[in-house]
């Protein structure tokens, strides 16, 4: 393969590799400094809502625009199909932003979005942790399985549900960021 062609694959990776710390870094920003809210008892998504809530909701598209842009560079038949579906779920939960009662039509939409991100995610996760070996399989299957587990413990209403819901999340971002970065 020519230098020419590796500089798509190795941009569309770089574009994944920016997307998780930036969810993380934004999203946590504004957990810390957005009065009232409490991560223990409000989701991330909540900080779609209000008069910063346009932070949140660029946050989700711009994430899920790189997460979409990324996915096509990694390697294989499933990690690009399910990081780029869980790229368009991303996009779909700014377009839809939660709601703080969750009835609304956009808030369903929102929680369907996240449903769809959450699933792809766990199960990237585990499909990029066959492709590696070592530290770097275990930290992609635990990566995984934080999200899974997060995301049930936070459906099951376990207290502190929304803080492991997002150490959940953010961990499989987070780890098909690293991942991304490693295969470039």
């Amino acid at each position: 393969m020519t230098t020419t062609a590796l500089r798509p694959a190795a941009s569309r990776l770089t574009a994944l590799a920016v997307a998780g710390p930036l969810w993380a870094t934004v999203s946590l920003a504004q957990a810390a400094t957005r009065d009232g809210f409490d991560l223990t008892r409000q989701p991330l998504s909540l900080l779609s809502t209000g008069s910063l809530g346009w932070l949140q909701i660029a946050n989700f598209v711009v994430v899920g625009v790189l997460t979409v842009a990324g996915a096509k560079g990694l390697p294989g038949k499933w990690a690009p199909r399910l990081v780029l579906t869980a790229g368009v779920g991303l996009v779909a939960a700014g377009v839809f932003p939660m709601d703080a009662v969750g009835l609304s039509w956009h808030g369903v939409g929102h929680m369907i979005a996240g449903t769809v991100t959450f699933a792809s995610l766990i199960a990237a996760c585990h499909v990029l942790g066959r492709r590696f070996s070592g530290r770097d399989a275990v930290l992609s299957h635990l990566a995984g399985t934080a999200l899974l587990v997060g995301d049930g413990w936070a459906m099951a209403r376990g207290p502190a549900g929304s803080l492991t819901l997002a150490v959940g999340a953010i961990a499989a971002m987070l780890w098909i960021s690293v991942a991304a970065a490693r295969l470039r």
